[in-house]
């Protein structure tokens, strides 16, 4: 690399050497007057200071002042001056290179500034794009360090994060004591610490609250850059941070309310088969000390109370159902079932509740083993299989099938039911939610679709 470098730069000296001999040689065949040979020379000056460099431009200012006293300043070939007239000339030519260079210098370098400026804020603006695509915290922050080496062409990058007490780093691997620097800049403990040589480091800090602190290598960024990343990465992370807790108080909330709802739908939809079967007993306990009750009487009044208490415990099955998957104790346990025998299984299951419909199922052949969970994909197509049949008419068909379709397996529970009203399509899903032709064509808790999709 450095012997490239070094090629280059004589290339450049011989170069501007060559320009300037074949602008003297062309000047002389054309018989120039030496105010046309001092403007050319001026211009080529110009150049070389706009394209090279300062250094580069009074090279090729010397080698203009030769070739101009030379060529062109009496006594002609011979590099004196005759007089006082031609000595006017050469210091006008030395100080209108020497003012040009510089000012010609001072461009370059400041148009050179204002691309690094531009290139700098064009990096800043991505890495301000890149940051708000995540919608996590813990994505955000495992993949900033990642961002801003790739952003910035670093060879690595270490964020440690007060909240999370962890480090996290591109490439993963942390040199040793980095870490242990980091968490000291971010208490303060010290003004100054020395990291891993090779490492930059800086303090992530919002207000007067401390997030964390960023390390990086090599330390190529300057520091208007460096304050301008560790203002957007604190920025970032309190926003994320702020997102997350106000998440967690929402959560929060919705498991208040969602257990305030629980208890009084349960409340209510208790009270009602309790209420039937208290009613049916008392009536069947006077019934046998007044002998008011025929059989067929009798035999309504137990069918109801067999009726109420199935309602019972289908109610409380679901709560317990909902109570445990919202308490995240659901396990899956995957074995390799066959589709069919997962069907006819819940057909088995459900077969109370479809005692008055038609049941077919179909299977895509073969029938191969597929890994899922029997138990928990059961209990979804029971939910699916009793709303199917509460919601149809007493002979109507209910069609079970399974398929496989782009590398999955999919099973579907089919009726000919009324269907769903538009407006009830966004909110069947929710808890205790019951549309309304649910509400009129049967009792019911509103949690079984629910349970499905949690399932």
């Amino acid at each position: 690399m450095a012997a490239r470098l070094h090629s280059g730069a004589a290339l450049r000296w011989l170069a501007a050497t060559g320009v300037a001999a074949a602008a003297a040689l062309l000047l002389a065949l054309l018989h120039a007057n030496s105010t046309t040979a001092g403007m050319v020379f001026l211009v080529l000056v110009v150049w070389s200071a706009t394209l090279a460099g300062f250094a580069l431009s009074l090279y090729m200012a010397a080698l203009c002042a030769v070739a101009f006293d030379y060529c062109f300043l009496p006594p002609v070939h011979t590099l004196w001056l005759a007089g006082a007239q031609q000595w006017v000339p050469m210091l006008a030519f030395a100080a209108g290179s020497l003012v040009v260079s510089r000012v010609a210098e001072r461009a370059r370098r400041q148009t050179k500034s204002a691309e690094l400026r531009q290139h700098d804020l064009e990096q800043l603006y991505e890495l301000s794009q890149e940051m708000m695509l995540y919608d996590d915290t813990a994505s955000l922050v495992r993949e900033l360090p990642r961002l801003i080496a790739r952003i910035f062409a670093l060879e690595g990058v270490v964020l440690f994060v007060r909240d999370h007490d962890r480090i996290y780093a591109s490439p993963a691997d942390v040199p040793p004591g980095i870490e242990a620097g980091l968490r000291t800049l971010t208490q303060s403990l010290s003004p100054t610490v020395a990291l891993e040589p090779g490492y930059h480091a800086t303090s992530l800090t919002l207000g007067l609250r401390a997030l964390g602190s960023l390390a990086w290598r090599p330390p190529a960024l300057s520091r208007e850059i460096s304050a301008a990343i560790a203002a957007q990465v604190a920025t970032v992370l309190a926003r994320a941070f702020a997102l997350e807790a106000s998440a967690r108080l929402e959560a929060a909330r919705e498991s208040e309310r969602l257990r305030a709802a629980l208890v009084d739908s349960l409340s209510h939809e208790l009270r009602t088969p309790l209420t039937s079967i208290r009613a049916a007993s008392t009536t069947l306990l006077h019934s046998e000390q007044s002998h008011g009750l025929d059989d067929a009487a009798r035999l309504d009044m137990i069918r109801l109370i067999d009726e109420e208490s199935s309602r019972l415990d289908a109610l409380i099955g679901e709560a317990m159902e909902m109570a445990e998957i919202d308490a995240h104790a659901t396990q899956v346990r995957l074995a390799p079932q066959h589709p069919r025998a997962l069907l006819d299984q819940a057909v088995e299951e459900s077969r109370k509740a479809l005692a008055s419909h038609r049941v077919s199922i179909e299977v895509e052949e073969p029938d191969r083993p597929a890994w899922f969970d029997s138990h928990l994909l059961g209990r979804v197509l029971r939910h699916l299989i009793e709303n199917a049949a509460s919601y149809t008419q007493s002979g109507s068909r209910i069609a079970l099938a399974s398929r496989r379709s782009g590398g999955r397996l999919e099973f579907s529970v089919q009726d000919n039911g009324p269907g769903i009203d538009p407006l009830d399509l966004p909110l069947i899903f929710e808890k205790f939610y019951r549309g309304k032709r649910g509400a009129k064509a049967r009792k019911g808790s509103g949690m079984g679709l629910a349970i499905v999709r949690a399932i």
